[in-house]
């Protein structure tokens, strides 16, 4: 099958070249973002490959559709980026790769934790630099620390049980409880009660019109003084203009994010030599207990392997006319 691959970096090719074991797919890479603007490019393929930031509106699936696009194969989980009633409308299938290493979002989300708290990121310049000083690098214990998890799906579940390790006391909320995280120590609480009560809040929901911008002014304003906000999921889930304000007051104590509510014009690009325009992201950048990575949380070894081989299975089963296991179906 001829398939167009959308935003693609040296990682997408190397990884998904291995798995498409004796070229049965004629993969087509292509740098740029998919959408409306760029849809001429995919004039005689037949499906489509994208990623988080590629915008596949109503507009972009109408172009997929006069083009000849039968299926649209996501890259990720998450498909707040595509707009599922258009694609159904047009017969255009869509798939997605569900679960790729849930550890390596979580592990991540342990790094941002760890790094703002003992702040080895500031330790590790300050060496290079001959200053071997101490003075304002002191944590905290996370031991016996109050961590409240909000969401606990594959990813949640493991960061639950990565801080239960630590000796933490953790709280969660999903509407979906699990007997297997209470067996083992997870105390499910409402929302009110996490974020008024949580010494470090981990957000790991799905981005759904009830999970847009869950944290705004009026949860910062309930969450204890010097709380850490660690994001490792979607970066729509909290308002960043009310971020910004609860760091200026001290409310918020520390920031962790992996993801950014505007992302797609910034994250995956080299722009060391560029004017940023985003205001919000400077803001951001210029507060010393803000730290932000480029939505690197999935990026592991075993995880661009099993987002590839999903990928690849994904459409060989389209092409084969097999179930699409992973076929994202709108709910009745």
């Amino acid at each position: 099958m001829r398939i167009a691959v959308f935003s693609t970096k040296t990682y997408d090719r190397e990884y998904l070249d291995k798995f498409n074991v004796n070229e049965s797919h004629r993969l087509t890479y292509f740098e740029a973002s998919l959408n409306s603007n760029t849809t001429n490019l995919t004039l005689g393929f037949e499906a489509v490959c994208v990623f988080v930031n590629d915008k596949i509106d109503s507009g972009t699936i109408e172009k997929l559709s006069e083009n000849g696009i039968k299926i649209i194969a996501l890259r990720c989980a998450g498909f707040n980026n595509v707009d599922l009633d258009a694609a159904s409308q047009k017969n255009i299938k869509v798939v997605r790769v569900p679960a790729y290493s849930p550890q390596a979002v979580a592990e991540h989300a342990l790094a941002l934790i760890l790094t703002l708290n003992r702040k080895t990121h500031k330790a590790f310049n300050r060496i290079r630099e001959g200053n071997f000083s101490l003075e304002k690098l002191v944590g905290f214990n996370l031991y016996n620390k109050t961590v409240g998890v909000i969401g606990t799906g594959q990813i949640g579940t493991i960061f639950c049980e990565i801080m239960l390790g630590f000796g933490c006391k953790v709280f969660a909320f999903d509407i979906y409880e699990s007997k297997e995280l209470k067996a083992k120590g997870v105390e499910y609480k409402s929302f009110e009660e996490i974020i008024t009560s949580s010494d470090v809040i981990s957000l790991h929901c799905p981005l759904t019109p009830e999970t847009h911008h869950l944290f705004n002014t009026n949860v910062f304003s309930k969450i204890k003084k010097g709380a850490m906000i660690i994001n490792t999921c979607r970066g729509a889930v909290i308002k960043t203009e009310d971020t910004i304000d609860a760091l200026k007051s001290g409310k918020l104590g520390y920031l962790g994010m992996d993801v950014y509510e505007q992302e797609e014009n910034l994250f995956f690009r080299d722009l060391s030599e560029s004017i940023i325009q985003d205001e919000l992201i400077l803001q951001l950048i210029s507060f010393p207990n803000v730290l932000i990575t480029s939505h690197q949380g999935f990026f592991t070894k075993e995880a661009l392997e099993e987002i590839a081989t999903i990928t690849i299975k994904n459409l060989t089963d389209f092409e084969r006319g097999s179930t699409l296991e992973n076929e994202i179906i709108l709910k009745a």
